[in-house]
């Protein structure tokens, strides 16, 4: 069964802990090891994603989905060197793609997987929104089905105060018009991408997901 190694926490653990390019050029075979495991996990993950999803496919490699663990560091305060997880973006484009996705983020203290439309291109933005005034109970249903143990959540945080312009506050679906993600997510532990079983647990929620990726891909097609 397909699922992270210990080994790869405790690089990530390690890595926090003494985040310098001194460390990092000291332990380099830690971190091409731990890269490696993930790689072959991704590998597997998009194998499983293409069974049931027509958008991937095994053409997909791995290493156009990963993100890089260098940090730039340009325009922020925090001046380490190194990310101190792993992230992955899948699609059909890897991690550039505009549209819907799925994401996975491996790391030493927050995981998590996630499924939809991070900050939409303007006319996306727009399609997304009109097809939610159009089909609202559709979209309700369809994360109700997602949402209904309480593991996958929709993430709300990334939102507008009023309403968008064309759309008034009485709109029976304002609370997702108003959004500007659009993303179901779910927190992962050590343990939880650890078992043995991680793959085919993340491969279920990933399919409760389904649905609504396809919503917002079909509003994006149908602009």
């Amino acid at each position: 069964m397909s699922h992270i190694q210990k080994s790869t926490f405790d690089f990530l653990t390690e890595l926090k802990e003494n985040n310098s390019r001194e460390w990092f050029a000291e332990n380099r075979e830690k971190y091409e090891s731990a890269l490696a495991d993930v790689r072959s996990f991704l590998t597997d993950l998009i194998a499983a994603l293409s069974e049931f999803d027509p958008k991937i496919n095994t053409s997909i490699q791995a290493n156009k989905c990963l993100f890089r663990i260098y940090r730039d560091t340009r325009f922020s305060n925090d001046k380490t060197p190194y990310k101190t997880w792993f992230g992955a973006g899948i699609s059909v484009d890897g991690r550039k793609l505009h549209g819907p996705e799925y994401y996975i983020h491996i790391g030493a203290e927050n995981s998590f997987i996630a499924c939809g439309y991070w900050r939409p291109e303007k006319p996306h933005l727009e399609a997304i929104r009109q097809e939610i005034d159009y089909s609202g109970e559709h979209l309700a249903k369809i994360l109700n089905g997602a949402l209904d143990d309480g593991k996958i959540t929709l993430f709300k945080e990334d939102l507008l105060k009023r309403a968008p312009a064309g759309y008034g506050e009485d709109n029976p679906h304002i609370d997702f018009i108003k959004l500007k993600s659009f993303v179901l997510d779910q927190p992962l532990t050590i343990k939880d991408l650890s078992n043995k079983n991680a793959l085919d647990n993340i491969i279920a929620s990933y399919k409760k997901m389904l649905p609504f990726k396809e919503f917002l891909q079909e509003a994006i097609e149908s602009e």
